[in-house]
């Protein structure tokens, strides 16, 4: 199938981009590697009036180290991600998790920032941004706004962009000391969707306990899930197998999971808890220097 007839511009500097964005409004889409909104196009589930590809803008691609914060980019491709070395040092979680993102094609030309931005609820990076506390900037004609991911994911592919908006980077803390992290995903075949992801992320404070605990679900809700509770729950307390299992069975109990063809709902609440229980204590065991 064809997509419908759509306008195409492509800027050569951000003002220029910006502008164009301004005029076109909730018609227009910013395509940056296209690899989830062109299949949309092609099956005619979005149909924007004109497409902004931002691939020419200058200064979009790069990843720095800034304020205690690792930022990415709007143009850093997957595959950028999984090799970068500040990356490595600084938010090992992101570069263990990229190359289970999709297939070699698609990490070689889709962006995070796009990713970020899709929304699509069995997308893996949201979860990894809920689990690690990252914040979206959006930028405009008008200036430029910086949302924390909870607030940016909405709900079905649905964020918090504004008409005229566009993401320009994403900002993810750094790991410090006592800090771990993992990433579960469950599919059927290399490159496909995750029957169940699972993020977990924590930091411990000088006496061993849990300090920061984050904890985020992929394809089992309408979006991605940030289990709130469970965070709660662990944060002050003395890291232990039983308190695990409590925050596990919080995380099934929270998650909504339909049954399709990849499983059904039951089969995946008992992913989630177990991966859940597992990723937490990886995250335990990287962050007192044991992995």
């Amino acid at each position: 199938m064809y997509p419908p007839r759509f306008e195409y511009s492509a800027p050569r500097s951000l003002e220029e981009a910006l502008d164009l964005l301004a005029e076109v409004g909730d018609e227009g889409r910013v395509l940056a590697g296209g690899q989830s909104l062109l299949p949309m196009m092609k099956l005619r589930l979005a149909a924007p009036a004109h497409l902004v590809d931002i691939n020419r803008l200058p200064g979009l691609g790069s990843i720095t180290d800034t304020n205690g914060e690792i930022s990415i980019g709007a143009l850093v491709r997957h595959a950028d991600v999984a090799t970068d070395p500040t990356v490595a040092a600084h938010a090992p979680l992101l570069a263990a998790a990229a190359p289970w993102i999709a297939d070699p094609l698609v990490r070689n030309r889709g962006t995070l920032c796009g990713s970020v931005a899709h929304c699509d609820p069995e997308g893996d990076w949201n979860s990894l941004m809920l689990a690690v506390g990252a914040t979206v900037v959006a930028t405009s004609r008008e200036g430029t706004r910086t949302i924390p991911i909870a607030d940016f994911v909405v709900d079905f592919f649905t964020n918090a962009l504004r008409p005229g908006e566009m993401v320009t980077e994403v900002r993810v803390p750094k790991a410090g000391p006592r800090t771990g992290g993992a990433y579960l995903k469950l599919e059927r075949k290399i490159g496909d969707y995750a029957t169940v992801g699972v993020a977990t992320h924590l930091r411990l404070d000088e006496s061993g306990r849990i300090a920061q605990a984050g904890i985020a679900l992929t394809s089992v809700a309408p979006k991605n899930l940030k289990v709130t509770e469970a965070e709660e729950l662990l944060v002050g307390n003395e890291p232990s197998d039983e308190l695990f299992a409590e925050a596990a069975e919080v995380a099934a109990r929270t998650c909504q999971p339909t049954s399709d063809v990849r499983g059904p709902a039951e089969y995946k609440r008992a992913v989630v808890r177990t991966y859940t229980e597992r990723g937490l204590r990886r995250a335990l065991a990287e962050a007192r220097g044991e992995a």
